[in-house]
């Protein structure tokens, strides 16, 4: 019986090593890839050129590729071991898919019409809500079938642009455009940065109603609270916040291409590659076993005011470069 029981153990304990070497594995985050040869090599592929819009459809598709198909594939809605107990990678890919949502629906009703007045896309307007089923769905429809449908709709839109025939399908690199989006990609950078400041705790001052006497709200709330990330979830949140900023990084490599003449016009390239480096400083390694969150100026590393502070700088430096895109 003990003889059972000795092999038994054994065998958990062999299990264990497998799954946690496994989980390790996926655990390795996504290389980063030049978008412009990425564009040329699926310009090939379909046998395209390289028309405006088509660096950055590709990289949005490569971007949500990546999240399909790199080492475990999609692992935020799987039910089994090892991926049921891990949480960094599924954070990550939250992070990243936001992104993607984000770049989708701007596709859809801002790079792909000329005007507020002009139709929709019908390639965008079917591959957009694919990208919005819950993360964690896994039962029909799965999170990865519907994505993939997603995808695929981008890949129609990305070959009738590059099409001459297709006058329909375009791409409109305009500043409005591009300052649409950059708005967007602003709210998420700060409610990750306010989030993974919140991991040594801090006072807030209510300033939702400043600026008129007369604003408004459904309900009330404290002048002051207190504001602190939970420590089971300071993990998940640093790794949300970077695959949200490895994602927006490629984005915006893509737009810098595509909007080249927009950027140069409004003398802004130089603000975006402020923005793509401070970015590029969120994708260093990680050399620490754990996410670290001592105190601000303690003895021990707080890796997520560190992330912080890179994407602070990035949201500023985003904000700055819609105001330039807003003037005459």
């Amino acid at each position: 019986m003990s003889q059972h029981k000795g092999k038994l153990v054994t065998l958990l304990v062999l299990l264990l090593v497998i799954f946690y070497v496994i989980a390790v594995y996926w655990s390795i985050e996504p290389d980063r890839f030049d978008v412009i040869d990425n564009a040329n090599q699926q310009a090939k592929q379909e046998n395209t050129q390289l028309v405006t819009g088509y660096t950055t459809t590709s990289t949005l598709i490569t971007v949500s590729n990546t999240l399909l198909n790199k080492p475990g594939g999609y692992l935020s809605n799987d039910v089994m071991p090892p991926s049921l107990f891990m949480d960094n990678m599924p954070a990550w890919e939250y992070g990243a898919l936001e992104m993607v949502r984000d770049l989708a629906l701007s596709m859809r009703k801002d790079f792909s019409r000329s005007q507020s007045q002009s139709t929709e896309h019908e390639a965008l307007k079917k591959a957009q809500p694919q990208f919005n089923i819950s993360s964690e769905a896994w039962a029909w429809p799965s999170a990865e079938g519907e994505y993939e449908k997603g995808i695929e709709f981008l890949i129609t839109y990305r070959n009738q642009i590059a099409n001459q025939h297709e006058r329909d399908s375009q791409f409109y690199a305009r500043a409005d455009n591009l300052r649409s989006w950059l708005k967007e990609a602003e709210k998420r950078l700060g409610s990750l940065s306010q989030r993974l400041s919140a991991s040594v705790g801090q006072e807030k001052v209510n300033t939702d109603l400043a600026g008129n006497s007369s604003n408004k709200q459904a309900t009330n709330t404290p002048l002051q609270q207190q504001i602190r990330t939970s420590w089971w979830e300071i993990d998940d949140v640093f790794y949300e916040s970077r695959g949200a900023t490895w994602a927006l990084l490629h984005f915006l490599q893509a737009v810098e291409y595509d909007f080249a003449d927009v950027l140069e016009k409004k003398n802004a390239r130089v603000s975006l590659q402020q923005i793509i480096r401070e970015l590029e400083a969120t994708q260093e390694t990680v050399w620490s076993p754990i996410i670290l969150n001592g105190n601000g100026f303690g003895f021990v590393a707080n890796h997520s005011l560190v992330m912080a502070n890179y994407i602070s700088r990035a949201n500023a430096a985003l904000i700055e470069l819609s105001e330039l895109l807003a003037q005459g």
